[in-house]
């Protein structure tokens, strides 16, 4: 099919050349000129696991021609079905700002009033239920003077893919939800995930577009909860003097809870857990409705950076003190910083007057955009290297090993919030939840 895609950020990117590499002829849209550029040059814009190979492979002069990228809208005419892949970021009251997507819409829908036939356009971002419906679809309708369900179609297909496995998580779905609220725009969603579905045998979850958009905000937030869950037991097993990884590995063989998300740490960030539990909270707030498990998820999510300073603070009084803090990315395998714990992390030891020195395999520059003041290392060594004190956020293999560098500390004294790190004689180790 010919697929457009509007937003070259990371979902639209990812979403892009995954399409193309299923057969599909796909065409990016984006504003931002130097996305376009290196999209069309063969190169991804972003650093995530297996993409920049898939936008080599069917971009730019030595590809094969199924993805390009543009500025210019009126591309989307020659395609049949457009994805929104826009940003969502959260206002101040934790609800999401639709501003990108709106005009998004609104661009997308003065574009279509001048084509004759049938296009199905297919909300991929991040949206609160009923969003679709009763925003999105009102400004297509009227910018292009077209009616949903008669003239074009309308649907909604939320994302799963984690950063640092989103191709991976793409090829090998746990499900492909597809929401639409006419038969022909379902229709035409079924047929650009033909492809995937048959070679991967994902379920399909065929429904409407509001429940789809609660499936997307139901699946994170029970999986942040579940986060925010064994964080909490592990801090028990903390005062208790208990091993909560051994503790996790037995509640998780019970297949009612389930080994995953069960390593206990210094919590979640990124760009969605964060934003979407709170929005989803935000909504349920209008509604009347007090979400109270999902407050208190996010609220001791809140706290776990203050817990591991706290464990720091037992052993090293930090002002005026160098303090290592390895690890700035939310997560291995992604150059994000967006709530990444090593923020509050280090706000906290500024605050305590610690002269922080910052270490990050792949995110420094954007960390760097945070804290442009900050000292950044070269390397975990250099970082450690007469440090009174180190602190773990990223759970980077490099870390694990680790060695004859804690030697160099001025105070071996490590905390690690993600458990990495092997203890060792000579170090003084706290681990967050052991």
């Amino acid at each position: 099919m010919e697929i457009s895609i509007v937003g070259s950020g990371y979902v639209g990117t990812t979403v892009a050349a995954c399409f193309a590499d299923l057969g599909h002829d796909v065409v990016n849209v984006d504003v931002d000129e130097e996305i376009v550029t290196a999209i069309n040059d063969g190169d991804a814009p972003l650093h995530e696991e297996g993409l920049p190979e898939l936008v080599a492979d069917h971009a730019g002069p030595e590809g094969t021609g199924r993805l390009r990228a543009t500025t210019d809208y009126t591309a989307v005419l020659d395609t049949d079905v457009t994805f929104l892949c826009l940003p969502t970021p959260q206002n101040d009251d934790s609800s999401i700002d639709l501003s990108v997507m709106e005009a998004g819409a609104a661009q997308l829908g003065q574009t279509l009033a001048d084509k004759p036939d049938w296009h199905t356009v297919v909300v991929k971002s991040t949206v609160v239920p009923g969003t679709t419906e009763e925003a999105i679809t009102p400004i297509v309708e009227a910018e292009s003077g077209k009616r949903a369900g008669e003239e074009f179609g309308i649907g909604m297909n939320p994302e799963f893919l984690r950063e640092g496995t989103a191709v991976d998580d793409f090829r090998n779905p746990d499900k492909v939800v597809l929401g639409a609220d006419d038969e022909r725009a379902l229709g035409d969603m079924c047929a650009v995930f033909e492809p995937l579905i048959g070679q991967s045998e994902a379920p399909v979850v065929e429904t409407d577009t509001r429940t789809a958009e609660m499936i997307k905000y139901a699946n994170n937030a029970f999986l942040a909860s579940k986060i925010s869950l064994i964080n909490d037991l592990g801090n028990i097993c903390k005062e208790f003097g208990i091993d909560a990884y051994e503790v996790a590995d037995a509640i998780g063989l019970d297949d009612r809870i389930g080994e995953q998300f069960l390593r206990s740490g210094v919590g979640w960030g990124g760009s969605c857990f964060p934003k979407d539990t709170r929005a989803i909270i935000s909504a349920a707030e209008a509604t009347g409705y007090d979400p109270t498990v999902l407050t208190a998820a996010v609220e001791l999510n809140d706290h776990q950076p203050e817990r591991l300073l706290s464990l720091l603070d037992d052993h090293v009084d930090v002002a005026g003190k160098r303090i290592a803090v390895l690890g700035l990315a939310f997560k291995p395998g992604t150059d994000d910083v967006r709530n990444s714990r090593a923020i509050p992390v280090i706000e906290g030891l500024r605050e305590r007057g610690a002269e922080v020195v910052a270490y990050d395999p792949v995110a420094t520059a954007n960390m760097r955009e945070r804290f442009p003041n900050l000292e950044y290392a070269e390397s975990a060594a250099a970082a450690l290297d007469g440090a009174h004190g180190a602190v773990v956020v990223t759970d980077w293999d490099e870390f694990a090993a680790l060695d004859e560098a804690f030697d160099a500390m001025a105070d071996p004294v490590v905390v690690d919030g993600r458990r990495i790190i092997e203890r060792r004689d000579g170090v003084i180790y706290e681990g967050l939840t052991w």
